[in-house]
């Protein structure tokens, strides 16, 4: 198990003695309590394992108390706090002072002690500090023998816990660029300023010349290697597609299977560059056993080393996904291109939803005309209003194939959720084309599939803007399943050796959404990244803690839950979002 970030939960108490403290003791440890158990019950890491809460030693009614409470969370390894309480208390005393912890209050909805009027006390002190915080509030008065959380509350306390709990595990952590900008993609052009403020991680870069160095210094497990090799035989290269190279681009034989050496090495070393492997230690590598304590990378690729070597299309999706040759097991990031931003973005719905993400390309949308044109035949069901086709030869998730199954519908899943059967399914549905060697002149193995419609997704991107900073873009909708011939007659368009995903937005009718194209043609940037599930509330959240405002997003209003301290900035909530996030600033300026 990894070493994760722990919830610290704050009971605050009205700190008079002689019989207002003693009679509140008890209900607010239980208050505490419930909302620790609610965390650790619904809420597990990436590798599976529960969120741990921390609770105060005591109920926190002067500042004494507070220091103490603050001395306890910085040895357990607190990143984020949730205060309770079911009474009145003194604000600028009990608050959680911490400017790195993410922050909510719940106060209770209940009318024998103002809890209530403590969270709307504190909530300004907070506010009126730049210490921003969530308030939680029951819609609903309740009881001072009742120790449940209410639905409403429930909802809120999850999706801060969530959030708080992703911003928590980022810190600290690095990002790792193996070469540098790729064809002159901005987000591969790597901002350690961004990084550092917005996010508290370290940068760290290599060459890519480091990966032929451990190859041909041998700097990688061999026995793994072999383990690897025995797999991608048995899974992966049985399933080798055909070449659409023209004959004089065409590899030997003896080559392409020097390609399948090559990329699983590639793939090995590309690991433990991010991750470290003890297992270099004991050959007598030390210094490369360490790695680079990446929670997240990007590898370039084009075109210095396309140009000559085998691509990272193989070791990009084989990490990307929930499972390799030593089983089924958390997904890691890297982005094609070393595209930073979208590694970014990926990130976040990894961290969000602890289930792979898929790196695409924002590539075409095709309007119901268009598709009626060229085949004849016209969308239909969730395609009706248009597609967008989303496709890239690299960083796309095994996962993305659709073939894990959820109450008998296309998924993708947790990696303690997926079973044997499903693995196998996903690899089943691939094929490894040779790469298209006009694109890519050293040759390699590119991923081709095609994704399950009916899976709920979210598209985001982060974009960084001059004088501005960061922004989030937000698209909700769904893969669609289109007819055969469609497919094959739009898809063979573009290269039909990559993995293709269609994909339809929910439009609203207004904006940015006002339909398919109003979203393709809103998009900030050439590339997205895509998780399973509608996550945009999640996401939004997210970027409110992170001071990173959301410049278009399709979530419903009633679903948006930001700090408090938003609501000082005007009643145009995206507005708002800029002016509070321009306010505030980053975490860790």
């Amino acid at each position: 198990m990894n070493k994760y970030p722990k919830i610290g939960i704050r009971p605050t108490i009205d700190g008079r003695q002689g019989g207002v403290r003693e009679s509140l003791e008890e209900k607010t440890m239980n208050l505490a309590k419930s909302v620790a158990k609610l965390i650790e019950t619904n809420l597990k890491n990436g590798d599976g394992s529960p969120v741990e809460c921390v609770i105060a030693d005591g109920t926190i009614g002067r500042v004494g108390e507070s220091a103490a409470c603050a001395a306890k969370f910085e040895r357990e390894g607190v990143g984020a706090t949730i205060t309770v309480t079911s009474s009145w208390n003194y604000g600028s005393e009990t608050m959680d002072m911490n400017p790195h912890y993410p922050k909510a209050v719940w106060g209770f909805n209940g009318t024998e002690r103002p809890g209530a009027v403590y969270l709307a006390a504190v909530l300004a002190a907070h506010t009126q500090k730049g210490l921003p915080a969530f308030g939680i509030y029951g819609r609903d008065v309740q009881d001072a023998t009742d120790n449940t959380i209410p639905k409403d509350v429930e909802e809120k306390l999850l999706r801060f816990a969530r959030t708080a709990q992703a911003v928590a595990t980022m810190r600290g952590q690095s990002y790792l660029a193996i070469g540098g900008t790729c064809m002159g993609i901005a987000g591969s052009m790597v901002n350690p300023d961004f990084f550092q403020k917005y996010l508290g991680m370290r940068n760290e870069s290599v060459d890519s010349t480091e990966i032929l160095r451990r190859m041909k210094e041998g700097i990688y497990d061999p026995d793994e290697y072999a383990k690897a090799m025995a797999w991608t035989e048995k899974y992966c290269k049985v399933n080798e597609g055909i070449d659409f190279n023209r004959p004089e681009k065409q590899k030997s034989r003896k080559e392409k299977d020097e390609d399948w050496e090559f990329v699983v090495k590639m793939t090995l070393i590309i690991r433990d560059l991010m991750k470290g492997n003890s297992k270099l230690q004991e050959m007598g590598f030390k210094e490369e056993a360490i790695g680079h304590n990446a929670l997240l990378g990007g590898f370039q690729g084009q075109r210095q080393w396309t140009d000559f070597l085998p691509n990272g299309d193989f070791s990009e999706t084989i990490l990307n996904s929930s499972f390799d040759w030593n089983g089924i097991r958390e997904a890691y990031v890297l982005a094609t291109e070393n595209d930073s931003l979208n590694s970014v973005s990926m990130l976040f719905g990894h961290l969000l939803s602890n289930k792979a993400q898929l790196f695409s390309d924002v590539r075409t949308f095709w309007s119901p005309e268009s598709v009626k044109r060229v085949s004849g035949k016209e969308l239909t069901g969730k395609a009706a209003n248009g597609i967008i086709h989303l496709i890239n030869s690299g960083a796309t998730t095994l996962d993305a194939t659709g073939k894990q199954q959820l109450n008998g519908e296309p998924a993708m899943k947790e990696p303690w959720h997926i079973t044997e059967e499903e693995v196998k399914a996903c690899l089943d549905a691939t094929t490894w084309s040779p790469a298209n060697r006009d694109y890519f002149r050293g040759g390699g193995y590119s991923s081709t599939f095609l994704s399950e419609g009916g899976m709920p997704m979210t598209m985001c991107r982060l974009n960084l803007v001059d004088g501005l900073g960061p922004v989030l873009q937000i698209a909700e909708g769904w893969s669609v399943e289109i007819d055969p011939k469609i497919h094959d007659i739009i898809n063979e368009r573009t290269d039909k050796t990559w993995p293709t995903t269609w994909f339809a937005p929910r439009i609203t009718g207004k904006g940015a959404f006002k339909d398919v194209y109003s979203v393709m043609n809103n998009w900030g940037a050439n590339h997205g990244a895509i998780s399973y599930g509608h996550i945009g509330q999640d996401l939004i959240t997210l970027a409110s803690i992170l001071r990173i405002p959301v410049c278009m997003h399709n979530v419903n209003e009633e679903e948006i839950f930001r700090p408090s301290a938003w609501n000082a900035f005007g009643m145009d909530k995206e507005g708002a979002d800029y002016r509070a996030c321009k306010n505030f600033g980053p975490i860790y300026k």
